[in-house]
């Protein structure tokens, strides 16, 4: 399968901070601030939205690896921005730089790998064993 997926492709996403998202309702801390899970979804959901539409019918991108820095808390009501760009493309991998941000300022940066995988096989796949 041909992947026509070129490094320097970004995409931008953002969303309000609920409550659903901080570190008191996920779990992952005790303040109601966005949750570092709840930023790192938002990360990885830029990046499988930038190459999607450069798929063929059936493919998806799973996230295999996340390393984020996360540097600055952001409170509930604000808003916050990721961009996501493609640095390197090696066959089936994708692999990105992605940035955050609110109103105040840098939020976070990561890096970050997704895999394509013919969807109906991989999900056959784990059926089966």
């Amino acid at each position: 399968m041909d992947i026509n997926v070129k490094p320097g492709l970004t995409k931008t996403m953002g969303m309000k901070v609920r409550m659903e998202h901080t570190a008191a309702c996920l779990g992952s801390g005790m303040i109601e601030v966005l949750s570092t899970p709840a930023m790192i979804c938002l990360m990885e959901k830029t990046a499988q939205n930038s190459i999607q539409p450069f798929l063929s019918q059936g493919y998806i991108t799973l996230g295999t690896e996340i390393s984020v820095k996360h540097i600055k808390a952001t409170l509930v009501g604000s808003y916050i921005f990721c961009e996501s760009k493609l640095i390197k493309v090696d066959g089936k991998k994708f692999f990105f730089e992605i940035h955050a941000w609110d109103e105040k300022g840098d939020i976070a940066i990561a890096t970050h790998t997704r895999h394509m995988v013919d969807s109906g096989k991989f999900m056959e796949n784990l059926e089966n064993h």
